[in-house]
């Protein structure tokens, strides 16, 4: 058997959450110890989707900045939009797909801000759905819930 991250860390939390934490005095330690567990077991949580995460959030914003492209009227962006779209992740890396995050991001912002002075509603209205499904799968739930 080859144990995953999310294991190892679940099996740690779980020790911290049940066996260490309960033995400290009430204080701050207890607590720290019951802290650092549940931190650990969100950790597990993103270990096991983080790529799908970001990959997903990667795929939707290029999408959307080859559906908006055509509303933006500074051809700069407009150019910078349409190369974001045809862009594809050079890795499943964390540190690549977050990378490639950052800089999606930063063109949206960019775009948002130009398509929001235009008043283009239609776009904005995509703009927020691409945001609001970015934080819905960001979403960490307490284990069992």
């Amino acid at each position: 058997m080859k144990p995953e991250v999310d294991q190892i860390l679940n099996t740690c939390a779980m020790q911290l959450i049940g066996a260490i934490a309960p033995l400290l005095p009430a204080s701050y330690s207890q607590s720290s110890a019951s802290l650092l567990g549940f931190m650990m077991m969100f950790c597990a949580q993103e270990y096991d989707r983080a790529a799908d995460i970001r990959a997903a959030e990667n795929a939707d914003m290029r999408a959307l900045f080859a559906d908006i492209a055509g509303a933006v009227n500074d051809a700069a962006l407009r150019t910078k939009l349409e190369a974001a779209a045809k862009a594809e992740d050079a890795s499943l890396k964390i540190s690549a797909l977050d990378a490639a995050n950052h800089g999606l991001r930063k063109l949206l912002i960019e775009a948002q801000t130009h398509i929001e002075t235009l008043g283009a509603r239609d776009a904005e209205k995509k703009i927020w759905s691409v945001l609001r499904a970015a934080a819905d799968r960001r979403v960490l739930k307490m284990p069992g819930s």
